[in-house]
């Protein structure tokens, strides 16, 4: 689904009585929920044969990330999409563990439809973990860095 179409279903579920829409293409499935903000999420299309226990098996690897929260402040998405720790392949990471950041500083990149969008910390602080790997898909609201 190219970007301005997104955008016209988001107009449209803003403006309108609508609090959920849910449209499944070729490409993928994009599900858009009104509450005081927009949220977005968007999933790769399901293969045909797909395993009745994979479904449970994804809450209980978010339960570890959870406790690991608990332990200072996390940065968390803004959005759905491909995780990078640089700018580039080759290039230096934007943030070590052990790293002084200040807010606003960019600490990593997140590809959503072929756009790279820069996320920054939002809070000062000393990067304590980094919870997802370079290249990993991370999911709206996922914690990427714990900051204390």
């Amino acid at each position: 689904m190219d970007l301005r179409k997104l955008k016209t279903l988001i107009d449209l579920v803003s403006d309108s009585n609508v609090s959920e829409l849910e449209i499944t293409e070729a490409e993928g499935k994009v599900r858009i929920v009104k509450g005081g903000t927009a949220v977005i999420q968007t999933y790769a299309p399901a293969p045909v044969a797909q395993p009745v226990a994979a479904p449970a098996q994804a809450p209980a690897a978010a339960a570890p990330v959870v406790e690991e929260a608990a332990a200072g402040h996390a940065v968390k998405s803004p959005m759905v999409g491909t995780f990078y720790r640089s700018s580039s392949p080759g290039a230096k990471p934007f943030v070590e563990i052990g790293d002084s950041i200040k807010a606003g500083e960019t600490i990593c990149i997140i590809e959503a439809m072929k756009i790279l969008n820069e996320i920054e910390a939002d809070k000062s602080g000393t990067v304590t973990k980094i919870l997802s790997d370079n290249g990993q898909a991370v999911e709206y609201g996922q914690p990427l860095f714990i900051i204390e």
